[in-house]
Order: C-alpha cells, then sequence, then structure tokens
C-alpha cells in the first residue's frame, strides 16, 4: 500500500514536470515508423519529417551564447540561420496550404517560440501531404503586388525544404563552434535515439 503511494506520488510529480515542460510536446524528437507504402506523398512527407528531426535536434538546448554565434563578420549568427529556417519553413507550408508567399517579414519570437512555431509547422505540412492524393496542386507561390512567379512541386523539394536542411547542418556547426555541440546519442538513420 504504501509502495502504491509512493509510485502514485513519483507519477504526478513526472506528469507535473512534463506540464512545466513546454518543449516535451514538440514534434520531431524521433521519427515515427514508416509506412510499407513509398507513394510520392509518403516520401515527400517523410522528407518534410527528416527535416523536422534534423531541426529538433539542431536546435535543442541552444543557449544564448549559442544562438549569437557569428561563424566571421558578414555571416548570419545562428539566430538569424534559424529565422531563415522558419522563413523557408513557412513557403513550404505555403505551398502545401496553396497559399502564395507576399514577403511577409518574421514576427518577433522568442527562441523557444520560433523553434516550437517551426517544428510544429514542418509537423503541420507533412500531416497534409500524407493526407494528399497528388502533390500537383502544391506549387511555391511568389506574390509581389500585381506580379506573381510560381513553381511546382519539385521545386519545394530542391528549393526550401533541402535549403532548410543545409542550414540546420550549419546551426549544428555552429553550435559545436561555440562549445555546445550536437548531442551523439541522436541516430540520423534511423531518426531514433541510441540508448
Amino acid at each position: 500500500m504504501l509502495r502504491s503511494f509512493f509510485v502514485g506520488i513519483t507519477l504526478l510529480f513526472s506528469v507535473l514536470i512534463m506540464a512545466q515542460n513546454p518543449t516535451s510536446d514538440l514534434p520531431y524528437r524521433e521519427l515515427t515508423t514508416p509506412t510499407a507504402a513509398y507513394s510520392g506523398p509518403e516520401v515527400a512527407a517523410r522528407m518534410i519529417d527528416g527535416l523536422g528531426f534534423r531541426y529538433y535536434w539542431a536546435s535543442e538546448g541552444l543557449t544564448e551564447k549559442d544562438l549569437a554565434y557569428q561563424p566571421s563578420d558578414g555571416a548570419r549568427t545562428s539566430r538569424q540561420t534559424i529565422e531563415h529556417i522558419y522563413d523557408l519553413c513557412t513557403v513550404i507550408r505555403n505551398a502545401i496550404e496553396e497559399k502564395p508567399n507576399t514577403g511577409q517579414k518574421v514576427p518577433e519570437m522568442t527562441f523557444d517560440e520560433l523553434r516550437a512555431n517551426t517544428l510544429n509547422t514542418l509537423a503541420h505540412c507533412a500531416e497534409l501531404v500524407r493526407k494528399s492524393n497528388n502533390l500537383e496542386p502544391y506549387k511555391i507561390v511568389f506574390k509581389r503586388g500585381e506580379k506573381s512567379t510560381e513553381f511546382p512541386f519539385w521545386n519545394l523539394i530542391n528549393g526550401p525544404i533541402s535549403d532548410a536542411l543545409w542550414h540546420c547542418g550549419q546551426v549544428v556547426s555552429m553550435r559545436r563552434a561555440s562549445g555546445n555541440p550536437f548531442t551523439n546519442k541522436v541516430s540520423v538513420l534511423t531518426g531514433k535515439l541510441r540508448e
């Protein structure tokens, strides 16, 4: 009876601690098991999931010192690189929601808000793509005044998705240079954490 009481109290405190930590609900800590089917939407969604997983771990545990790190004069800081990744994810979301990109600025956010919004945007995009039967409607549209430029889904892959992956690697390099390396418990091959 006393043991059950202590187990219950321990579980209660664990739940309370997790509720206090907003990052505990963020997607992409680990990747889910993929489906057995290889359809265009499944492959595209998995690419977005792979970006989400890499971004999660590239940005996990960054400090103010890490965010301010700038490898050279004129280069982006880690924070600016993370804001650029958010911009790229907005382009991905707009294409998948079939909305134009109108050049709006990144809203002011704390790092935690920026990170959570980026991860949740990617999870939302992957879910929409996974549910679709056709990737053709997902075009990148840039609209500036009356001028509109349109690109097919192919450009979403070699453009913002690949570019965001590239920049995740930069964040990993910069955090290593600022003294806070990426954890070695992450397997990008399996999308899981090593024990």
